[in-house]
Protein backbone atom coordinates (compact mmCIF):
# COMPACT_ATOMS: atom_id res chain seq x y z
CA UNK A 1 0.00 0.00 0.00
CA UNK A 2 1.51 3.48 -0.90
CA UNK A 3 0.89 6.05 1.39
CA UNK A 4 0.95 9.59 0.95
CA UNK A 5 0.47 12.31 3.39
CA UNK A 6 -0.35 15.97 2.95
CA UNK A 7 0.00 18.40 5.83
CA UNK A 8 -2.09 21.61 5.32
CA UNK A 9 -1.36 24.88 7.38
CA UNK A 10 -0.25 22.35 9.81
CA UNK A 11 3.48 21.39 10.43
CA UNK A 12 4.06 17.61 10.17
CA UNK A 13 5.44 16.48 13.04
CA UNK A 14 7.57 12.76 12.91
CA UNK A 15 4.35 11.31 15.96
CA UNK A 16 1.55 12.26 13.41
CA UNK A 17 3.06 10.68 10.18
CA UNK A 18 3.91 7.69 12.03
CA UNK A 19 0.63 7.55 13.92
CA UNK A 20 -1.30 8.23 10.59
CA UNK A 21 0.94 5.42 8.95
CA UNK A 22 0.40 3.08 11.83
CA UNK A 23 -3.51 3.72 10.98
CA UNK A 24 -4.03 3.42 7.45
CA UNK A 25 -1.73 0.47 7.33
CA UNK A 26 -4.28 -1.45 9.37
CA UNK A 27 -7.01 -0.98 6.99
CA UNK A 28 -4.90 -2.97 4.37
CA UNK A 29 -6.37 -6.02 6.00
CA UNK A 30 -9.83 -5.46 4.60
CA UNK A 31 -8.53 -4.45 1.20
CA UNK A 32 -7.13 -6.76 -1.36
CA UNK A 33 -3.43 -7.13 -1.46
CA UNK A 34 -2.39 -5.28 -4.99
CA UNK A 35 1.20 -2.78 -5.38
CA UNK A 36 -1.58 -0.44 -6.80
CA UNK A 37 -3.37 0.19 -3.93
CA UNK A 38 -2.56 3.96 -3.27
CA UNK A 39 -3.95 5.81 -0.31
CA UNK A 40 -3.89 9.48 -0.11
CA UNK A 41 -4.08 11.64 3.17
CA UNK A 42 -4.40 15.08 3.91
CA UNK A 43 -4.45 16.74 7.55
CA UNK A 44 -4.49 20.65 8.86
CA UNK A 45 -6.02 23.28 10.52
CA UNK A 46 -9.12 24.26 8.54
CA UNK A 47 -8.95 27.93 10.26
CA UNK A 48 -6.75 29.38 12.29
CA UNK A 49 -9.86 32.35 14.03
CA UNK A 50 -12.01 29.94 16.09
CA UNK A 51 -12.19 31.60 19.60
CA UNK A 52 -12.44 27.80 21.11
CA UNK A 53 -9.48 26.45 19.52
CA UNK A 54 -8.09 24.89 17.00
CA UNK A 55 -10.62 22.41 14.19
CA UNK A 56 -8.24 19.82 12.31
CA UNK A 57 -9.76 18.53 9.38
CA UNK A 58 -8.36 14.77 7.93
CA UNK A 59 -9.34 13.03 4.65
CA UNK A 60 -8.35 9.61 3.26
CA UNK A 61 -8.82 9.03 -0.62
CA UNK A 62 -8.35 4.78 -1.03
CA UNK A 63 -7.97 3.45 -4.35
CA UNK A 64 -7.69 -0.19 -4.61
CA UNK A 65 -8.72 -2.50 -7.57
CA UNK A 66 -11.09 0.38 -9.05
CA UNK A 67 -12.67 1.00 -6.53
CA UNK A 68 -12.38 4.47 -4.56
CA UNK A 69 -13.37 5.17 -1.08
CA UNK A 70 -13.08 8.91 0.00
CA UNK A 71 -14.18 9.52 4.22
CA UNK A 72 -13.64 13.15 6.09
CA UNK A 73 -13.66 14.36 9.43
CA UNK A 74 -12.73 17.31 11.61
CA UNK A 75 -12.28 17.65 15.45
CA UNK A 76 -10.35 19.42 17.81
CA UNK A 77 -8.08 17.36 17.97
CA UNK A 78 -5.54 15.97 15.38
CA UNK A 79 -5.03 12.21 16.69
CA UNK A 80 -9.38 12.17 16.84
CA UNK A 81 -9.76 13.21 13.84
CA UNK A 82 -7.65 10.83 12.53
CA UNK A 83 -9.05 8.13 14.77
CA UNK A 84 -12.11 8.84 13.04
CA UNK A 85 -11.55 8.71 8.86
CA UNK A 86 -9.81 5.30 10.06
CA UNK A 87 -12.76 3.75 11.62
CA UNK A 88 -15.30 5.54 9.20
CA UNK A 89 -13.00 4.04 6.00
CA UNK A 90 -13.29 0.93 7.65
CA UNK A 91 -17.05 0.84 7.86
CA UNK A 92 -17.19 1.85 4.27
CA UNK A 93 -14.93 -0.60 2.88
CA UNK A 94 -16.47 -3.37 4.58
CA UNK A 95 -20.30 -2.31 3.59
CA UNK A 96 -18.81 -2.28 0.19
CA UNK A 97 -17.56 -5.75 0.16
CA UNK A 98 -20.38 -6.90 2.08
CA UNK A 99 -23.19 -6.04 -0.62
CA UNK A 100 -21.01 -7.14 -3.50
CA UNK A 101 -21.05 -10.52 -1.91
CA UNK A 102 -24.69 -10.23 -1.18
CA UNK A 103 -25.77 -9.46 -4.47
CA UNK A 104 -22.98 -12.57 -6.25
CA UNK A 105 -25.27 -15.04 -4.06
CA UNK A 106 -28.32 -13.72 -5.00
CA UNK A 107 -27.19 -13.93 -8.47
CA UNK A 108 -25.89 -17.30 -8.18
CA UNK A 109 -28.76 -18.44 -5.92
CA UNK A 110 -31.20 -17.29 -9.18
CA UNK A 111 -29.03 -19.39 -11.98
CA UNK A 112 -29.07 -22.30 -9.20
CA UNK A 113 -32.91 -22.15 -9.47
CA UNK A 114 -33.30 -21.80 -13.04
CA UNK A 115 -30.92 -25.08 -13.41
CA UNK A 116 -32.99 -26.69 -11.31
CA UNK A 117 -36.25 -25.47 -13.39
CA UNK A 118 -34.45 -26.94 -16.74
CA UNK A 119 -33.90 -30.84 -15.32
CA UNK A 120 -37.11 -30.79 -13.55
Amino acid sequence: MNIKIKATNFIMTAEVSEYVTRKIESLSRFLNQSESTLCEVEIGKTTNHHKTGDVYKAEVNITNDGNQYYTTAESFDIFSAIDEIRDEAEREIVSRKKKNTTLFRRGAKRIKDMIRNIYK
